[in-house]
């Protein structure tokens, strides 16, 4: 079974932000679970890929790549902004930063740095913020923190799947 297209999701609101310390926890978990799925493989697996399809170490560095993204729509939420950051839904920095011709520990490592720093800022945030939002740019409906970390974790899980997927060829 395929996963859907990424852009063919749909995000519903999430009412309970009693919800949002779970999906930290999620937040938290996916370099570990990333790992897992990456480093029992060869560096020759780890970059194989058909056509213009990512190959696994691509996708790994995929998520590395947006979490600056992911900080600053946390922070636009926090701040008021009316809309969240736009991305480059070309993918362009994924495709730019050659992750192919680096090693999978390194974009590991980056990505455990900086999703340390990002589920620091989520378990920082103020009750006060909980209920502020801006409104995604491309599915034109507002969010909250809590749909934020939400569409992350399944933003992580997509590549995850797309990943497991791949090892299964």
């Amino acid at each position: 079974m395929q996963p859907t297209p990424w852009f063919k999701r749909k995000f519903t609101p999430i009412t309970n932000n009693g919800s949002l310390p779970s999906i930290i926890e999620r937040l938290e978990g996916t370099p570990i679970r990333l790992e897992q799925k990456v480093l029992q493989y060869a560096d020759e697996f780890l970059i194989q890929h058909e056509g213009d399809d990512w190959s696994i170490q691509e996708h790994t560095g995929h998520l590395l790549n947006l979490e600056w993204l992911w900080y600053a729509r946390i922070t636009d939420i926090i701040n008021g902004e009316a809309y969240l950051t736009e991305a480059d839904l070309t993918n362009a920095a994924t495709y730019e930063a050659k992750y192919n011709e680096q090693s999978i520990e390194a974009i590991l490592d980056a990505f455990i740095e900086v999703r340390n720093q990002l589920v620091n800022l989520l378990r920082s945030i103020k009750v006060t913020d909980l209920n502020k939002q801006s409104l995604h740019p491309r599915l034109q409906t507002p969010m909250k923190l809590i749909d934020l970390a939400y569409f992350i974790a399944e933003h992580d899980d997509h590549h995850l799947a797309m990943i497991h997927g791949l090892t299964q060829k």
